[in-house]
């Protein structure tokens, strides 16, 4: 009985540990903005050790579309910039070509 109960509770604990993660590798969520086409990358984020939690709902609201988001924001270290700020990750100033993909 103790090796099920132990199969088990390892199976739960995988399946957790991956669920809260950033958007599972492989994964995408895109969005369009009037600079171009942006591109979240979940295999970015959890390379780089992201957990869902460390963002939602401390930076952004678990509801889709509930957060509107202004790059003036962002440079100011809210949203993606309190990441994106240069120490933590790549700064967002200056690099627009990484997240926003200009339409042809």
């Amino acid at each position: 009985m103790k090796p099920c109960f132990t199969i088990i509770t390892l199976l739960i604990s995988v399946l957790l540990a991956n669920s809260a993660s950033a958007i599972q590798p492989g994964k995408t969520v895109t969005w369009d903005t009037p600079m171009g086409k942006v591109t979240f990358s979940g295999k970015n984020h959890f390379d780089a050790g992201v957990k869902c939690l460390d963002c939602h709902s401390k930076i952004f609201k678990m509801k889709k579309g509930s957060t509107v988001m202004k790059m003036d924001d962002i440079h100011a270290g809210k949203f993606c910039g309190t990441c994106h700020n240069g120490k933590k990750a790549f700064a967002s100033k200056d690099n627009c070509d990484i997240c926003h993909a200009k339409q042809k």
